[in-house]
């Protein structure tokens, strides 16, 4: 999974296909809200909508699809850590149907946009996903949120054994010392 976005950008053909959608106003705006620690909603998005496109390309699916309904699948524009604006709903169940209602505002999405969009959180949209790209689009969801979680822990992990063992170094200097 390509989680580089210098190597992203590279991409050509890719960017060709969401340049109308990074260049939305609403799809900018996801830069302000934090996803998954410290990777913002728009990071997320991009990493999923690549990753993606690159396995529906490889497996000659609707790769074009695909790789915009990555782009908008969590376009809620919310802190969804926060219970606030009369939101109805834990954000898990509800934020897949939010995100197609806005970018519906301002873009026609075929039915596998759709279909990704609304259910890339099946299991917990109950109804499943319709298309294998949709199925694809919830496979990559869930990988990269769980990379992105893994990648903050483990730093936090790999900070603690470092003092750990710093600490471990000054009281073995301590108690040699007479």
């Amino acid at each position: 999974m390509v989680r580089n976005i210098e190597k992203i950008l590279k991409d050509k053909e890719y960017l060709m296909i969401i340049a109308d959608l990074i260049n939305q106003e609403k799809v900018q705006e996801m830069k302000q809200y934090r996803q998954h620690h410290k990777i913002n909603c728009f990071e997320h998005c991009l990493f999923v909508s690549y990753n993606t496109y690159l396995i529906c390309k490889k497996y000659h699916l609707d790769y074009i699809s695909a790789a915009r309904a990555g782009m908008l699948h969590d376009l809620f524009l919310y802190d969804w850590r926060k219970r606030e604006n009369g939101r109805k709903g834990l954000h898990a169940f509800t934020h897949g149907r939010t995100a197609y209602e806005q970018a519906s505002t301002f873009l026609k999405l075929n039915d596998k946009e759709k279909d990704m969009i609304i259910k890339h959180m099946w299991p917990l949209t109950i109804i499943p996903p319709r298309y294998i790209e949709s199925f694809i689009i919830t496979l990559v969801d869930k990988y990269c949120a769980l990379k992105e979680s893994y990648n903050y822990y483990s730093g936090k992990v790999v900070s603690k054994k470092i003092l750990r063992y710093a600490s471990f170094l000054l009281l073995a200097f301590i108690v040699r010392i007479p």
